[in-house]
């Protein structure tokens, strides 16, 4: 029985990977601020028996750490963590009221990324000593973080920063017998994209971007991004010289900041 260790799963793409590996059979360690939404999805979940709820903030490094402890603890180890809590909010540099809204930002994407995945690593070392293979530890970005987008200088920093964390740290355990994974979501249906008020091209729907980073995670894919589409236009991104990128995207749709939302 696999052990998953999922953060940010109270709705969206946490919630959805927390139904699609309890379908999976899977025991779960699901982590939420709001206590209501993580027992609304427990009562969807087969075997809810098996799953235990952790409702903190992603940000309280200690109870992270804690719940951590706990779910090692009661599972006898865990082999896949998924960091997928995460928030996005439109910002602007001038606006010196964005400062905390920039730093909120980094703080849920970035840094309790690494806050995540820190008390497992050495558990995760063990089992892979003794013979335990299907480690995986997995971040997830997104194609915002391949190049900044006008409005959401926040955003796109952090799931940049994001994506090169993933990678320092694939390198720095590739002897370790544990995988690390980076799932790079495009538009997904969830209640993030919902709000934004343009076009979303090659929305998908959470539940079948759930069952392709569950894939990708079992394959035990480097870097993934879901869907596919959306892989091919970040390969162009990065191609496109900045006089050419600059011009197209200036006047591309901004997110609401926080003041407008």
């Amino acid at each position: 029985m696999k052990r998953v260790f999922i953060t940010g799963a109270s709705s969206g793409i946490g919630a959805a990977l927390a139904q699609y590996y309890a379908e999976q059979g899977a025991a779960l360690g699901l982590v939420a601020r709001r206590q209501p939404q993580l027992q609304q999805l427990l009562a969807g979940l087969p075997h809810p028996e098996r799953h235990r709820l952790y409702a903190l903030d992603v940000n309280d490094h200690a109870a992270l750490t804690a719940a951590a402890a706990d779910f090692i603890d009661v599972g006898n180890g865990v082999d896949v963590v998924i960091a997928s809590a995460g928030i996005s909010q439109g910002t602007l540099t001038e606006h010196a009221e964005d400062q905390p809204v920039f730093e909120q930002v980094f703080a849920t994407n970035v840094l309790a990324t690494v806050a995540t995945f820190t008390p497992f690593i050495a558990t995760m070392k063990r089992q892979a000593q003794s013979g335990q293979r299907d480690l995986r530890l997995v971040g997830v970005g997104s194609v915002a973080g391949i190049r900044g987008l006008p409005g959401a200088g926040a955003y796109s920093a952090s799931k940049a920063a994001l994506i090169s964390y993933c990678e320092s740290l694939r390198v720095e355990l590739r002897d370790s017998g544990i995988k690390v994974i980076t799932i790079v979501p495009g538009y997904i249906d969830t209640p993030m994209t919902q709000v934004n008020h343009y076009k979303m091209p090659f929305l998908m729907p959470v539940s079948a971007f759930a069952a392709k980073t569950g894939a990708a995670v079992a394959r035990g894919s480097s870097y993934q991004v879901i869907p596919w589409q959306m892989g091919v236009v970040a390969k162009l991104l990065r191609l496109l010289p900045n006089r050419l990128y600059d011009f197209a995207f200036s006047k591309a749709p901004h997110k609401a900041r926080k003041s407008e939302s």
